[in-house]
């Protein structure tokens, strides 16, 4: 497995978001994602929405995803 086809696969999953996947050894990785479909929810929830973009690999295939999952108006008020 690699960031890249992690990045993809939930750019497929939430249409419209900005996603940044790092990850060097195949099974441990962080990932950034950007989008208005977390407006309203809380950290969980949010967490979950990725998880579902990525299915079985979760557990599997990547062994470890650490996430920072942020609307674009909370991405804005931090730069």
């Amino acid at each position: 497995m690699d960031a890249a086809r992690i990045q993809a696969l939930i750019e497929a999953g939430l249409p419209g978001a900005l996603v940044n996947v790092r990850g060097d050894d195949g099974v441990h990785f962080e990932a950034d994602v950007i989008s208005e479909q977390f407006a309203g929810k809380l950290p969980l929830a949010r967490h979950r929405l990725v998880y579902a973009t990525l299915g079985e690999l979760m557990g599997g295939a990547i062994h470890a995803l650490g996430l920072k999952t942020l609307t674009p108006e909370e991405a804005a008020g931090r730069r």
